[in-house]
Parts: structure tokens; C-alpha cells; sequence
């Protein structure tokens, strides 16, 4: 099985790679400079390299990368660099998601591809008209004025949410929401919740990207945690923290 990741050589993007070859599954990355990756997975041929900007690809070009996947995940984010924050893509994330969507939709595969998207714990699922205090509300009303990149979450998520929905034929997602992200060598047991148990921004958990790494892998490739969670967004804490 293979899996198209995008945002590989991030930080919670290089732990999942790492991950889906713990699960013996082929992997193909899309970086704007293999420089930016492992030596390891230049040498691996389970991994599969490709230097390009995804903003600058078009439908038909992601429609012949995704054309043998199983699966896309994406770990896209923002640099937190002035550029990163205010520059352009402003919405890098959701036009990524939406290329993917419209790719696979080309592709009109038999069965349907998993799309799973790495997003934050203080994006809401309106699904399920999560609870959220007054204060927490004005501030993330500020973030996303002031902070691009939340807003660019936001529109991610609720694209699948809204405009991909349940009973699409070709696309099935998950949308894994992590709290507070730090750095750990090892995966630890982890608590995955429907909605926040906690308040991203006045009580905020910590989530080690290996264990985002971890979940997502597991997601992609085990059929009943994927059934479990398929169109839903899954909040994942370290145990510790819950």
C-alpha cells in the first residue's frame, strides 16, 4: 500500500513517514528540496522523492502522483517566520486539500482514498457544536484575524467537513486534531478524544508529534481504528496531560 505525504519534511510530517515504514507501507513524499530530508530515505526504496512546490502543481500533475495511493495525509504548515505567518500562500493548507479532493476525484478511483489531515485542537468541530467559553471565543476570533495560518486550519477542516461531507464515494477523511506540539523520541501512550476535554488556550495539553506521527500512521493503515474515525476530528493528548 502506498501513501502521498504532503509536508514531509516538517516536523510531525518526518515522524509519520517514519511511522507508515514502521508499517512496511510505500511512501511518497512531495518536498521543495530533498536536501530538507533524511539521507535514510534517499536510500530507501520504500520512500519515493519528488522536488516541488505544492502550491504550484496543478490537479492533473497531484492526479498522477496519487493515482496508485491508498491514502494522503497531510502535515502542511505555515512557517513561523514573518513570510510564513503574512506572506503568501495564505491559504496553503486548505488549497493543498482541496487540490488533493479534486485530484482524486479526476482520478475516480474504485475505492475510496483516506485522506487524513493534521490540524490543531483549537479548531472546532461544528459537527458537534463543541462548547466553548466566551473568553476562548474572543481570542480566537483575534487569532484568526491576526494569525493567517489559524484561519487557513479552519477553511481545511471545513472543507472536508462541509464540501466533502460523509457519504462522498472517492474520499473518506479524518481530521487529527493535536494539542500543544513538542518534540519526544519515543512513542507514549496518548488519550484520543471526539471533542477538546480541555481548553486549547486557557488549560492546554501537550501532544508529541511522534505520537501525531503514530495515530495518523495507524489511521491510514489499520481498518478498524479508520472506521472508527472516519469522518470525524479526533483530539489527541500525551497521556500524561489529560
Amino acid at each position: 500500500m502506498t501513501t502521498l505525504v504532503l509536508g514531509a519534511s516538517g516536523a510531525t510530517g518526518k515522524q509519520l513517514v517514519e511511522q507508515l515504514l514502521k508499517h512496511d507501507q510505500k511512501v511518497k513524499v512531495i518536498v521543495r528540496s530533498s536536501a530538507s530530508v533524511p539521507e535514510s530515505w534517499k536510500a530507501n526504496n520504500h520512500i519515493s522523492i519528488t522536488e516541488a512546490s505544492v502550491n504550484t502543481i496543478g490537479a492533473d500533475e497531484m492526479a498522477g502522483y496519487i493515482e496508485d495511493c491508498h491514502a494522503v495525509a497531510s502535515c502542511l504548515g505555515h512557517n513561523l517566520t514573518f513570510k510564513g505567518l503574512y506572506g503568501k500562500p495564505r491559504k496553503l493548507v486548505t488549497d493543498a486539500v482541496k487540490l488533493v479532493c479534486n485530484a482524486i476525484e479526476k482520478n475516480a478511483p474504485e475505492k475510496a482514498i483516506k485522506v487524513v489531515l493534521m490540524n490543531t485542537a483549537g479548531n472546532r468541530n461544528n459537527d458537534l457544536n463543541e462548547p466553548i467559553s466566551f473568553g476562548q471565543k474572543l481570542i480566537i476570533g483575534l487569532i484568526r484575524v491576526l494569525v493567517p495560518p489559524h484561519s487557513d486550519n479552519e477553511k481545511a477542516a471545513e472543507y472536508l467537513r462541509a464540501k466533502i461531507g460523509q457519504n462522498n464515494p472517492l474520499i473518506e477523511w479524518a481530521v487529527v486534531r493535536p494539542d500543544t506540539l513538542i518534540d519526544e523520541d519515543q512513542v507514549t501512550e496518548y488519550e484520543l478524544h471526539a471533542s477538546p476535554t480541555r481548553s486549547a488556550i486557557f488549560d492546554p495539553g501537550k501532544t508529541s508529534r511522534i505520537n501525531v506521527g503514530h495515530f495518523m500512521a495507524n489511521l491510514i493503515t489499520e481498518n478498524e481504528l479508520w472506521n472508527k474515525w472516519k469522518g470525524r476530528m479526533p483530539v489527541i493528548y500525551n497521556s500524561e496531560n489529560v
